[in-house]
This record gives structure tokens, C-alpha cells and sequence, in this order.
């Protein structure tokens, strides 16, 4: 990973949709931020995933196994001390720990409700608001990781535009913005 000074921490509601994880995961590993998560998140993450039945155990692992290698500074510890002063939900209270400890400036998360009341310098976003905020910062860069995406997807294969429609369920604006640029930029001239 390509260390980006804007720190953020993925909570496990955004690890679990396929599409979704692997978008984060793919800007965080070309720089656009710095990624941190615990092992009680991904250990969230995971068990919905294998509770739900969108993969098997083995798979999990793999996943985890293939996160921390490819993210070997994202692990926090030492956080759990924090737990009791964080005034945010107390279920996604061990989340806010992880952003105070890791530094972070945002922490990304479909459930906006239980993150209301965050330490100074920390805000939630919904993975919509973010991956807008990544789009904004860098279109074409956004646009070229979207569509490398896309091409990486053996099983199945899917489209730049299947991609898409496919992100358009979870993160409606950006899908928009992205497609939105690259059919801008396919019809410049020269």
C-alpha cells in the first residue's frame, strides 16, 4: 500500500457487500487513503459474510489472510482502553476507539445513526458521501480504478457498466459521478 496521510477506518458494514469492499479496498491500496480496521471488525465483517452464506469459512479466512497481507499497517490494537470514553452508539463504540487510536479523520459506515457523537476531528460518512469525496479529489484517477475494477472480475466477468448498475444499489451518487465523467472523457476529442 502506497501510504496516503488521509487516514480512515472501514467499518465492517462496508466490508461485507463484494463490489463495495473491493472498490475501498482498491482506492486505499493506489493511495487515496490510508485504511485501518480491527480485528473485531473484520471479524464482523466476516461472520456475516460466512452467516449469511455469501462465502464459506475457508473462504473468510482467505479473505482476511489476502486483506492483511495486502494491508499489514491497517490492523489496530490497543485501542480497547479507549472503548468506555467514546459517546457514539455502544455497540460501534469499539469503531470510534479505532479511529482515535489509528488517527483517523473519517470513519466509513452505512450506519451513520450509531456514529453521531464522535470525537473532535472524527466524522462518519456513508460509503456513498466518501467515495463522492474520493471522486472529487481525483475523477480520472477514480474513473481508471473503477474500470481496472471491472476488468479484474473473472467470476463472474463483468462490464465497466455492469459494474456499475452493480454500485449503483449501494453507492448511487458515485456510480453517477463515475459513469458521468467517463462518458464525458470518451467523448473529448483527440
Amino acid at each position: 500500500m502506497i501510504p496516503a496521510p488521509f487516514k480512515v477506518v472501514l467499518d465492517a458494514n462496508v466490508l461485507y457487500p463484494f463490489s463495495l469492499r473491493d472498490t475501498l479496498l482498491r482506492a486505499a491500496s493506489e493511495g487515496f487513503f490510508q485504511v485501518y480496521w480491527s480485528a473485531e471488525i473484520l471479524d464482523e465483517a466476516l461472520r456475516n459474510l460466512v452467516g449469511t452464506r455469501n462465502m464459506t469459512e475457508q473462504q473468510a479466512e482467505r479473505l482476511r489472510a489476502a486483506m492483511d497481507r495486502a494491508f499489514p499497517e491497517a490492523m489496530i490494537t490497543g485501542h480497547e482502553d479507549l472503548i468506555p470514553a467514546m459517546k457514539n452508539d455502544q455497540k460501534d463504540r469499539h469503531v470510534a476507539a479505532v479511529a482515535v487510536k489509528a488517527g483517523a479523520q473519517v470513519v466509513v459506515t452505512s450506519n451513520l445513526r450509531d456514529f453521531r457523537d464522535l470525537p473532535t476531528g472524527i466524522e462518519a460518512q456513508s460509503p456513498d458521501d466518501f467515495l463522492v469525496h474520493l471522486f472529487d479529489l481525483n475523477p480520472d484517477g477514480v474513473v481508471e480504478l473503477v474500470k481496472e475494477q471491472a476488468k479484474a472480475l473473472r467470476n463472474p466477468p463483468r462490464s465497466f457498466e455492469e459494474l456499475l448498475s452493480g454500485l449503483t444499489k449501494m453507492v448511487p451518487d458515485f456510480a453517477a459521478a463515475v459513469r458521468m465523467h467517463a462518458k464525458q472523457r470518451s467523448t473529448l476529442p483527440g
